[in-house]
């Protein structure tokens, strides 16, 4: 079941991503990977309120680098209390860079989040509306 939502998940980000150009654009559509994140609740979620605070400044704080330095496209937390916590699309050449910038997280570090990796093809230049 897990497996059909992710797959749901993708599609959807597919066509936003293809909705989003004019007709026009469409002609010259491209093609382009990038490095979809799963961000899911971790095994270790059991740190006091000062801890977890001081893990989310850390978390956005390495969102606002990567961001920054032009590795990240999207991010984004859900909106529910489910596993699922948070997606983000990277701008990186590997997958291993992708998880390079990722372990500097310091939820990631701490166990309170943990991830899945996945190559994503999308539209050059596409965008949410």
């Amino acid at each position: 079941m897990k497996k059909i939502i992710f797959s749901l998940v993708i599609i959807s980000l597919a066509l936003l991503s293809f909705a989003s150009f004019s007709p026009e654009e469409k002609k010259e559509w491209q093609m382009k990977q990038y490095f979809f994140v799963m961000l899911m609740k971790g095994d270790n979620r059991m740190q006091d309120s000062t801890t977890t605070s001081k893990l989310q400044a850390g978390h956005m704080a390495n969102i606002e680098q990567m961001e920054k330095d032009g590795k990240l496209c999207l991010a984004g937390p859900f909106g529910d209390d489910g596993n699922w916590r948070g997606i983000l699309i990277m701008d990186v050449k590997t997958i291993e860079e992708a998880k390079t910038l990722i372990d500097k997280d310091p939820a990631i570090q701490a166990g309170r989040l943990k991830y899945e990796i996945h190559p994503w093809w999308g539209g050059v230049g596409s965008k949410l509306k």
